[in-house]
């Protein structure tokens, strides 16, 4: 199977607590729902960085630099719209003061399928009961946030 490529910039949003924001996808087809960082595809002609701060802006109401990449990484995997995809994934940290975000800016397939959103301290991230992504987001929070 020939899968897409696809740039996305993925954001590693986290609070004054060292709390990471996720955001819980209930998708369409019937998968069960899981939960993962902000971010999302690049657009053409935008860089990483500039992805990135748009898609913080679009998913959280924050207007921020997304800073330094701090990861890359490739994965394979269906996106919510169903295609399979080789994702060159880049994540930014990015710190906050925000305690409540902005979903005003979602499209409406986010609308539909990212109702709910938390914070989530690293420890909390192995007792969750669904699963979330990047699944060793525990261990990358211990590194990038030293």
């Amino acid at each position: 199977m020939t899968r897409a490529p696809r740039p996305a910039a993925r954001i590693l949003l986290v609070d004054e607590m060292g709390r990471v924001l996720l955001f819980r996808f209930t998708p369409e087809d019937g998968r069960p729902p899981f939960w993962c960082t902000a971010g999302g595809a690049v657009d053409p002609g935008e860089s990483y960085a500039e992805a990135a701060r748009r898609e913080l802006y679009e998913e959280t109401g924050i207007v921020a630099d997304p800073g330094p990449e701090v990861l890359r990484r490739e994965v394979d995997f269906l996106t919510i719209e169903g295609v399979e995809v080789t994702a060159d994934e880049r994540y930014f940290l990015v710190r906050t003061d925000a305690r409540e975000i902005d979903v005003g800016g979602h499209t409406e397939l986010e609308q539909r399928v990212m109702q709910q959103w938390r914070w989530f301290a690293a420890a909390e991230l192995a007792s969750l009961r669904e699963q979330h992504f990047p699944e060793d987001l525990s261990d990358i929070l211990t590194k990038v946030l030293k």
